[in-house]
């Protein structure tokens, strides 16, 4: 009978312990723990029974978590260090020779202690170029008798993540104060010490992920935040662009530059579509974007440049009047006036996209212009449709062939590929802060309709920023 009664005495006591080992980004870990009088002797004991707890499944070592203890009272006593020991066993003995200072409640000044020597490099924190967590757990049952405001911002804006855990009648504004945001992650109450070993599977999962970098302030992400699964990446709010250190924001100035063929091919009724098409393309496009107009033939014509209208209004009246050119189809000269003229001012911390539309054989060798303007870090896309050849549509797209380069027979196939197509663009438009399409209407002006509906999607992406991953 004795068997069964130890059997169910093992799985209740492991009903609270998480399972397996700590699998997690290795972190820099601080216990911060009330050691006041009004903690009873048996809740101390609890408090260390869960520290004990919370160490049994972390992967302690030089190159992994680190650990330090803190405790405090009307003054604040270090217990270890984050580089005193690398044992887990030596931690545990640590932590049960600990003795009760049983005094007052300076919180504000263990927070203090806690940022300026337990996270300090000479006690073994590691250097911030790393991007390694840096983890406080705060465990307080009272108010305390200075202020934690300033102290636990001064933390956070540290780089130090604060999770704090109230026991019993505590003020919860004051471990608000205390924690991290978002609240619900980094603030727990429970009515007892008691209570407090049902958060131990909660921080498991918690340190275990690897932490909350974003909450914790050591991003440095001038906007936003995001938190990935071993680390994070900046993102930038609608209308600005991600800078190349991956955390500031930049303006995001989106350039869309259709390029109309004008030339003999097109015919007005088509030249009339394709403006239609442009009129409602910048329609669409986000407040700041800057937007101006080519159209080739067998030159190329500057029909109003980046930013030279300001208004929705003003761009579809200035496109209005644009002006059938007629003549022949020169896609290298609209190349070259791109990059020499279109693209020369935009920035280059940004991508720029180009995507050529085109149903005919260019009159001229386009192979030069294309070669600079990939070699000048403008993505090429290219699209041909009819008589277009297959080796020109490689000429023109930028590498991979398969990811660039669309082909398809006539206009009634374009649906087929638009879906592709759209998804490429859309990966590279979430960094972009120049985009120009080249369009060209070289006959099939009745499917033009198709086309357009086909295509149109490509253009209508708003300007959104690059998250770049921190590693």
């Amino acid at each position: 009978m004795k068997s069964p009664a130890f059997i169910l005495l093992l799985i209740w006591s492991c009903a609270v312990c998480p399972k397996g080992s700590c699998e997690g980004r290795p972190l820099d870990l601080v216990f911060v723990i009330d050691s006041s009088r009004s903690v009873r002797p048996e809740d101390y004991e609890r408090v260390k029974t869960f520290i004990k707890d919370l160490l049994l499944f972390l992967n302690v070592a030089h190159n992994q978590t680190r650990v330090g203890l803190v405790q405090f009272g009307s003054v604040v006593q270090n217990e270890f260090f984050l580089n005193s020991y690398f044992e887990k066993q030596l931690m545990l003995r640590a932590v049960e020779r600990m003795e009760h200072l049983a005094s007052g409640t300076m919180t504000g000044l263990a927070l203090q202690f806690t940022r300026e020597e337990a996270f300090s490099v000479a006690r073994g924190v590691r250097p911030g170029h790393m991007q390694l967590p840096r983890v406080a757990v705060v465990v307080t049952d009272g108010r305390p008798q200075d202020s934690v405001e300033g102290e636990a911002d001064r933390a956070r804006r540290a780089g130090i993540e604060i999770f704090a855990v109230g026991v019993g009648r505590v003020d919860l504004v004051t471990l608000q104060a205390i924690g991290s945001e978002p609240y619900a992650e980094h603030v727990h109450l429970v009515d007892t010490f008691s209570q407090i070993e049902t958060l131990v599977s909660v921080f498991h999962s918690k340190l275990c992920a690897g932490s909350d970098p974003c909450a914790s302030g050591t991003h440095e992400c001038e906007h936003e935040c995001v938190n990935t699964d071993h680390s994070f990446m900046c993102r930038c709010r609608k209308g600005f662009t991600l800078a190349p250190d991956g955390k500031a924001c930049g303006k995001c100035w989106f350039s869309a530059l259709p390029c109309s063929d004008g030339s003999r091919h097109v015919g007005i009724t088509g030249f009339d579509l394709l403006k239609r098409f442009v009129s409602r393309t910048v329609s669409a496009l986000p407040a700041g974007s800057r937007v101006g107009l080519l159209q080739y033939s067998s030159k190329v014509r500057s029909e109003f440049t980046l930013g030279q209208y300001s208004s929705a209004s003003e761009l579809q009246r200035a496109v209005a009047a644009v002006r059938y050119m007629g003549r022949g189809s020169v896609i290298s000269a609209a190349l070259q006036y791109l990059i020499q003229n279109s693209f020369r001012n935009s920035s280059r911390t940004a991508q720029r996209i180009t995507v050529v539309f085109t149903d005919g054989h260019s009159q001229d060798n386009v192979l030069k212009w294309a070669s600079k303007v990939k070699a000048d870090g403008i993505a090429l896309y290219a699209v041909g449709v009819g008589e277009t050849a297959e080796e020109e549509l490689k000429f023109i797209a930028s590498e991979p062939q398969q990811k660039h380069a669309y082909y398809a027979e006539d206009f009634s196939q374009m649906e087929q590929i638009a879906d592709r197509l759209k998804t490429q663009i859309h990966k590279a438009l979430e960094s972009v802060a120049a985009y120009t399409p080249l369009l060209n209407m070289n006959k099939h002006v009745f499917n033009f309709r198709k086309e357009e509906s086909a295509i149109r999607t490509v253009f209508l992406h708003k300007c959104y920023a690059s998250p770049t991953r921190m590693l």
